[in-house]
């Protein structure tokens, strides 16, 4: 338990932070609806429209606008050509997919070898039994005589079951956000209103990976070191990325002595991915692998300076040599994390550590597909909620997310009407330098933890579970020359010693 000369109050006695009473852009923003909310106003918890389920509306609204926005591809253009489809920036592999990987044809993921290149689904596990349980609605929603005999038609309502199936995981990723750090609920507004998240929810199936993700932390943040495990196993289990955060947990883990419950959480994640990959690796083992091979196999594509390179240089890049350059980057960038995480005068963020591995790989990796920006949001209002710098990286992604459309209408259309190769080169260096600069900021939080937002009352890790006031036990450099178990002055004077009785 945290004690101090001047004791702050404990998390759940101190008041709920207002963003339009701390952060100039969400006061103005709030303009909108009537302005800053006063030192009168109720707090959220006494009425029906509590501060989470505000969020949650606010989400589902944004992303049903985002299913307003694929109209025109839902209509027409998903079926005549291609180039109309990316004209209208609406493109999404979810119809086109219900075709080309069998589920039309009542084919069963892994199990049947598909027509064409492409033998198997090229999907993790957990993914393709989402996709394909959408299909067996669909087929439901046809014998119980639903409209959608024809091709189109089933296209269509596939789409849409989807859409219903990802709107439920936007709305639990709304709400874990809101309620990981316990007195700043509001800052989930950040995911909930991100234009690139209502922009880009529907083209993939990148949101079940992310709603477990943002469970698994709402978990830890907890104290539940299992459900955590067991939550980014699963999230593992349909896409790869959340695998990532077991290594700033190990480096923050082990800054503050806490191996057992990392060990309960590894094992946990190990547990989930294996009981649900075992019994198609078993029985499967050519269709689920698939997804390994081809992720390896994978030439360099859209959205990475990768491409920029070859690009430029008019040169190609051999896949095994650009997959081992990008597995050097990520060890570098990994090695970097883990350096600021032993050596940072304080001991950095849960989630400021897991937006920068995420981001690092992100960054270095060969392909960068506009929904990747999916797994940065949730993280990105955890680890930074201030809406200046959330805004700039967000606008930077909506400029990339209609570069590519134009760029891929350019290239598809006769006429090349539509971005140019040199177009799209910026576009995607516009990517990578608002990743970048959001990436900056959190690093100077980290090295400057009196710049960090949700520190400056005297908090220490509101969503760091076991890690929130624990003492540390080991660091390196700087960091080991002060008493690890003093945090620094904060903006209100308040000063708080972590892990003393």
């Amino acid at each position: 338990m945290p004690s101090a000369e001047r004791t702050s109050p404990t998390t759940k006695d101190r008041p709920e932070v207002r963003p339009t009473r701390r952060d100039e852009i969400a006061a103005a923003g709030s303009e909108l609806i009537g302005g800053p909310a006063g030192r009168w106003a109720r707090r959220g918890g006494n009425g029906r429209l509590t501060p989470v389920r505000v969020v949650a509306l606010v989400a589902i609204g944004m992303f049903a606008l985002g299913m307003v926005q694929k109209l025109p591809c839902y209509n027409w253009a998903w079926f005549r050509g291609a180039s109309s489809q990316y004209t209208h920036a609406c493109y999404s592999d979810i119809p086109h997919l219900y075709l080309g990987r069998g589920f039309s044809d009542g084919l069963i993921p892994y199990f049947d070898r598909l027509p064409g290149d492409m033998e198997y689904l090229e999907y993790p596990v957990l993914t393709g039994l989402f996709m394909q349980v959408a299909s067996w609605i669909n087929d439901a929603a046809s014998w119980l005589g639903i409209p959608g005999g024809d091709l189109k038609s089933q296209e269509q309502m596939y789409w849409m079951i989807n859409a219903g199936m990802l709107m439920a995981c936007a709305a639990v990723i709304a709400v874990c956000v809101a309620r990981t750090h316990r007195r700043r609920p509001w800052d989930a507004l950040l995911v909930a209103l991100a234009p690139a998240f209502a922009l880009t929810a529907t083209i993939n199936w990148d949101l079940l990976a992310v709603a477990l993700t943002a469970a698994a932390l709402l978990m830890w943040s907890r104290g539940r070191a299992l459900a955590f495990g067991v939550l980014i196993g699963l999230a593992t289990a349909a896409k790869l990325y959340p695998a990532l955060l077991l290594g700033p947990l190990l480096l923050l883990c082990w800054r503050a002595g806490k191996w057992r419950e990392f060990a309960t959480a590894f094992l946990g994640a190990a547990g989930a991915w294996l009981a649900v990959n075992l019994p198609v690796m078993a029985l499967a083992p050519d269709g689920w692998k698939k997804f390994y091979t081809f992720s390896q196999e994978r030439q360099i594509d859209f959205g990475s300076f990768w491409l920029i390179i070859t690009q430029r240089t008019g040169r190609g890049i051999e896949v095994e040599s650009v997959n081992a350059y990008a597995m050097v980057l990520m060890l570098l960038a990994c090695g970097g994390i883990a350096a600021l995480a032993l050596t940072a005068p304080r001991r950095p963020r849960l989630a400021q550590l897991a937006f920068l591995v995420v981001a690092a790989f992100i960054l270095t990796n060969k392909v960068y597909s506009p929904q990747y920006v999916l797994w940065l949001i949730p993280l990105a209002a955890l680890a930074r909620p201030r809406w200046r710098d959330f805004l700039v990286w967000q606008a930077c992604e909506v400029v990339y997310f209609l570069g590519i459309w134009m760029y891929l209408a350019y290239t598809t259309s006769e006429k090349h009407q539509g971005l140019p190769p040199e177009g799209y080169q910026i576009a995607i260096a516009l990517h990578l330098l608002g990743t970048l600069y959001l990436c900056a900021v959190v690093v100077r939080d980290i090295l400057k933890p009196e710049r960090d937002g949700v520190r400056r009352d005297g908090s220490d890790d509101p969503s760091g579970g076991v890690l929130d006031g624990a003492e540390d036990v080991f660091v390196l450099g700087r960091a080991a020359e002060r008493d690890p178990r003093q945090a620094p002055h904060t903006a209100d004077g308040v000063r708080v010693e972590w892990g003393t009785r």
